[in-house]
């Protein structure tokens, strides 16, 4: 709730709350640990709880699939074998009942289907890979820069109330944005980067998080 000065009125706003999170880390493993492992590449096990630059790992990623010749179904095979976390499918579905949510990730549409089916399908903002006639994986194409951070921004622009959480640097911009934020399960080195920032270590501390800023 919020309220403002218009003229002599004082006006009053009732909020919507909107919960953000990040996808892997936090409700299904990291992708491209879970390609390292199968391919036994493991230089690509490097993800954003490691690299604070989301488009310089992402670069680094594509520089040591061009040198293997690893091709977009090759990842997406892996993919299809992976599960949420337990507990997740259910932690969504009790969210969502109570409050909008949107998966805010830096994940990309061709890898994200097998997954959002196994979560229900929850609403998800992420971007798109560049594809060559040989299924390789050329570029990345950003659906907006610094997405997480901007689109709470957006949120908040149209009145909604932001509860976030992540587990890497890539969700930091976000969650400083947010009206409420808490880490989840994070590093040791973005704890000790953030001490100030709530953390959380599971879907039940993560819901009554959430539920508390209702209150």
């Amino acid at each position: 709730m919020r309220s403002f000065l218009d003229g002599r009125n004082l006006v009053t706003i009732i909020l919507m709350q909107v919960v953000c999170l990040d996808l892997e880390g936090v409700l299904v493993p990291e992708i491209w640990i879970a390609f390292a492992e199968e391919t036994g590449v493991h230089e690509l096990k490097r993800t954003t709880r490691d690299e604070p630059d989301y488009e310089v790992l992402m670069q680094y990623r594509l520089d040591i699939l061009d040198k293997n010749g690893f091709t977009l179904t090759e990842i997406q095979e892996v993919i299809g074998t992976l599960n949420p976390f337990p507990g997740a499918f259910e932690f969504v579905e009790t969210i969502r009942e109570n409050y909008e949510l949107i998966i805010l990730s830096d994940t990309f549409k061709e890898f994200a289907g097998p997954l959002m089916k196994k979560l229900g399908y929850p609403t998800l903002f992420c971007h798109e890979l560049v594809v060559d006639e040989n299924n390789k994986i050329k570029a990345i194409q950003l659906r907006l820069a610094d997405h997480k951070r901007k689109s709470v921004q957006y949120l908040q622009k149209l009145n909604f109330e932001v509860i976030a959480s992540g587990d890497s640097y890539n969700d930091i911009g976000m969650l400083k944005t947010a009206d409420y934020c808490t880490l989840f399960n994070p590093p040791s080195s973005l704890v000790s980067e953030y001490p100030d920032m709530p953390i959380v270590s599971d879907y039940q501390q993560l819901h009554s998080f959430i539920q508390k800023t209702s209150s």
